[in-house]
């Protein structure tokens, strides 16, 4: 908890924290243990598709996206999540997402490819349960005919 505070008071100072990827809410961007999120102090204006760390009112630190703004308060849905949470109030926002870490090598949410990939997987979050399922059956297929 104390670790989580301390990424609370960098962030503040204006600092960029380094963290690593806990849980599968944010699955595919994300593997657990593996990758690393790059998070600076918020800047400017919050827009539609921007990963936000934020800490529930429980006072658990997640990071997820946000699907839509509204007067009072942000909508966010994790990668591998379909249900939108919310709303989630701007006060709760600690950080937001700049990048991150995947096999030793960093890589900016500016670039055109992680871009492409946000705004697909955010028209696609009526459909990641169905994808999910045949993705998951046809990996079952494939390993009962290797064994």
């Amino acid at each position: 908890m104390e670790a989580k505070m301390d990424v609370e008071h960098l962030l503040q100072d204006g600092k960029t924290v380094q963290l690593k990827v806990n849980g599968y809410s944010m699955y595919p961007l994300f593997v657990p243990e593996r990758d690393m999120a790059v998070i600076g102090p918020p800047r400017g204006r919050l827009k539609r598709g921007d990963v936000v760390l934020f800490r529930r009112d429980e006072g658990i630190l997640v990071l997820h996206r946000i699907w839509k703004i509204k007067k009072n308060g942000l909508f966010l849905v994790g990668d591998n999540q379909t249900q939108v949470e919310g709303p989630v109030r701007f006060d709760q926002v600690r950080g937001m997402l700049t990048g991150f870490v995947r096999r030793g090598r960093t890589r900016s949410v500016r670039h055109l490819a992680y871009r492409a990939y946000s705004t697909a997987w955010l028209l696609m979050r009526p459909f990641r349960h169905r994808i999910a399922v045949a993705v998951h059956a046809v990996k079952q297929r494939f390993s009962r005919k290797t064994d």
